[in-house]
């Protein structure tokens, strides 16, 4: 079993190669070094997990997996601004009643889709499944998934073409 010393012995000669890959990944230098950090802790935490002699691969898979991760919080939460620096009619929006309208329309026209096209929509669109971890809940290739979605989504983009943005709700009719 290595001592602490001797995994820092191992380890220190890849942080350059570390960072290098962390920033062309994420373009920010101090995410990058963040991460590369990240990855040390990981690294020596979970060493006598490691597989194979050489801990450069097994390093370099830590640090890119863990670079995916950030970069799809990043673009499901955006990137942060300061609060100064947003503009000042982006900070409010006036209120319209439309908008719950609007997503009525939506769930009603995801409703009129075939099971197999709103389930993939469903799981990867609203609860953000991977196309992989969809494929595994339905039980299909990943490629089904993608084929599915797309054609989900374009469906689902004519058919609110042809309503034109009125509401799908039904009419009221009069009953005597």
């Amino acid at each position: 079993m290595r001592t602490p010393a001797d995994i820092i012995g191992v380890v220190q000669p890849l942080i350059p190669a570390l960072r290098r890959y962390a920033r062309a990944l994420l373009r920010d230098r101090d995410d990058a070094d963040d991460l590369v950090q990240d990855v040390l802790e990981r690294a020596v935490a979970r060493w006598h997990l490691r597989q194979g002699a050489s801990p450069r691969p097994w390093l370099f898979a830590i640090l890119h997996n863990l670079a995916i991760d950030r970069l799809r919080k990043r673009g499901r939460r955006g990137i942060p601004l300061q609060l100064d620096a947003v503009p000042e009619e982006r900070l409010a929006a006036p209120a319209s009643q439309e908008a719950s309208v609007d997503q009525a329309d939506i769930l009603t026209l995801i409703s009129r889709l075939p099971e197999e096209h709103r389930s993939v929509l469903l799981l990867i669109g609203v609860e953000e499944l991977s196309y992989a971890e969809a494929a595994t809940v339905l039980g299909v290739a990943q490629g089904t998934i993608m084929s599915r979605l797309s054609r989900a989504r374009e469906r689902l983009r004519r058919m609110a073409e042809e309503t034109g943005g009125a509401s799908l709700r039904p009419s009221l009719r009069i009953v005597s």
